[in-house]
């Protein structure tokens, strides 16, 4: 963790500068999406995450005890916890560079697909797959990820997933549904693979539920799956324009100095260099392409998995109200030249 002569924690000001400016210095315009107020159905979830984080912060004080390096880093990262002040800091920060904020009224990945939809960005970026499920367009994962020189971006396109899926979206909201979703248990026993079984076969959960063999699979008592289908095809988001002040201007030079040099202890030379990135990046006549920020893989056949559960991510535990980027929609990322992986 980074802190400031304060004590206070500052890594997560390094992480969004650095990383936004790369995006910049790529050619894309990024737009930030905070979370709302989370929907009620979440407060499950929320409450297991808390629960998840109370265990890791047990099992790191063991692995500080005994000395491991790989149990202490591996538990630290299961500890983090975003809070308002964390995004209320990168708000700022954004804010005095000159990139776009949008708070979301409820589930931010719900609004950025919203933008996308609506033809305002080119694609979400984030690490959450429901992304798709809100019917995101495009998709990229990895593309915020810190280990994102190393990882390959992907990118998912819906309308392709679909197809090779062979589904309707009202199908494959009820197949997330059943491999698991942040709004509602899944049904013990059905996984990704025999989810899409199930429903290739039968269509919809409620013929599901009507064939299945209740023995075999127990159905979770008062289970709200037709209320998180609402969430997913109906959330709330925020479609007008004006309303979202979706801009993008100079860096003020002075106020990064101030909150950045002055308020959390960053080296002066270090900002002034990045202030100037910024401003060439800004001034570039010509906007690069995704493959300025990673080398594009060839295609793959490999089936599309599912992880249950928010975030999809190996330790599954993404923070609440974690900021998701889009990309602009003059940005082009991809350019239609490179390759994707679906």
């Amino acid at each position: 963790m980074l802190t400031n002569e304060a004590g206070e924690v500052t890594s997560h000001l390094q992480g969004m500068f650095t990383r936004t400016i790369r995006l910049l210095e790529a050619g894309m315009k990024p737009i930030y999406v905070f979370d709302g107020q989370p929907p009620d159905l979440k407060k499950q979830e929320l409450a297991k995450r808390y629960s998840k984080r109370a265990d890791a912060t047990d099992d790191l004080a063991e692995a500080v005890e005994a000395g491991n390096k790989e149990d202490i880093e591996k538990f630290s990262k299961r500890t983090v916890k975003v809070t308002k002040q964390h995004n209320d800091d990168c708000k700022r920060l954004l804010k005095l560079m000159g990139v776009p904020v949008v708070e979301a009224p409820s589930e931010a990945e719900a609004q950025c697909a919203a933008l996308c939809k609506s033809g305002q960005v080119y694609a979400v970026a984030s690490e959450d797959m429901d992304s798709l499920t809100f019917g995101a367009p495009r998709f990229l994962r990895h593309l915020m990820d810190p280990s994102s020189r190393k990882i390959p971006v992907m990118e998912f396109e819906v309308a392709k997933i679909l197809e090779e899926l062979n589904l309707t979206m009202d199908q494959f909201i009820d197949l997330c549904i059943l491999s698991g979703c942040d709004y509602c248990d899944s049904i013990r026993g059905i996984g990704g693979q025999t989810a899409l079984k199930l429903i290739r076969q039968h269509g919809s959960i409620e013929t599901i539920l009507e064939n299945i063999n209740r023995e075999r699979y127990q159905i979770p008592e008062d289970w709200p799956y037709q209320e998180a289908r609402r969430l997913f095809k109906e959330p709330e988001v925020v479609t007008d324009e004006e309303q979202l002040q979706i801009k993008w201007s100079a860096p003020d030079e002075e106020g990064l100095i101030n909150f950045l040099v002055s308020e959390n202890g960053f080296n002066s030379d270090r900002v002034t260099k990045a202030i100037e990135k910024i401003k060439a990046a800004k001034n570039k006549s010509s906007q690069g392409r995704l493959e300025s920020f990673f080398k594009p893989v060839a295609n793959t056949s490999a089936p599309i998995k599912r992880k249950a559960r928010s975030g999809y991510n190996a330790s599954n535990l993404e923070p609440e109200n974690t900021p998701k980027a889009t990309t602009n929609k003059k940005s082009k990322a991809g350019g239609g030249g490179g390759r994707k992986r679906k």
